[in-house]
């Protein structure tokens, strides 16, 4: 502070702090999306069954920018729970392929409402969901 006069330090600070916020955000817009979610079979699927119908919602999430693959635990304390880790390019990807979904669900005949109905056959329902902003 000495010999400096308080505009060129307001000026390097504001300097510093725009650089700052500059470098977030951009690693923000860069910043990966992945859904995590984690569930149990039901006694009457097969993992095999249930990666066709995972191969087949890949199919579908393709046009949105969404793939997803399954984490099977090798060794775990617990090693029932099966993990769904799904991947967008950033969280307005997800969005889009989320609300895509959603909607779709009133319609009986449409491709995700017959891959849900799979699911549900396949599985007991999402333990549990999570978000994670991801960077290479």
């Amino acid at each position: 502070s000495r010999g400096v006069p308080e505009a060129e330090l307001g000026e390097k600070y504001m300097k510093k702090t725009l650089a700052a916020l500059l470098i977030l955000s951009a690693s923000a817009a860069q910043a990966g999306h992945l859904d995590v979610i984690s569930f149990t079979l039901n006694e009457k699927c097969t993992l095999g069954q249930y990666l066709e119908v995972v191969e087949d919602f890949n199919e579908w999430g393709s046009t949105y920018g969404y793939q997803t693959e399954i984490a099977v635990p090798s060794f775990s304390d617990n090693l029932e729970t099966i993990y769904w880790l799904g991947r967008s390019a950033n969280a307005e990807a997800f969005g889009k392929a989320h609300d895509a979904w959603e909607a779709a669900q009133t319609d009986a005949n449409s491709v995700p409402a017959r891959l849900m109905q799979r699911f549900g056959e396949c599985g007991g329902g999402n333990d549990t969901r999570r978000a994670y902003r991801t960077f290479p």
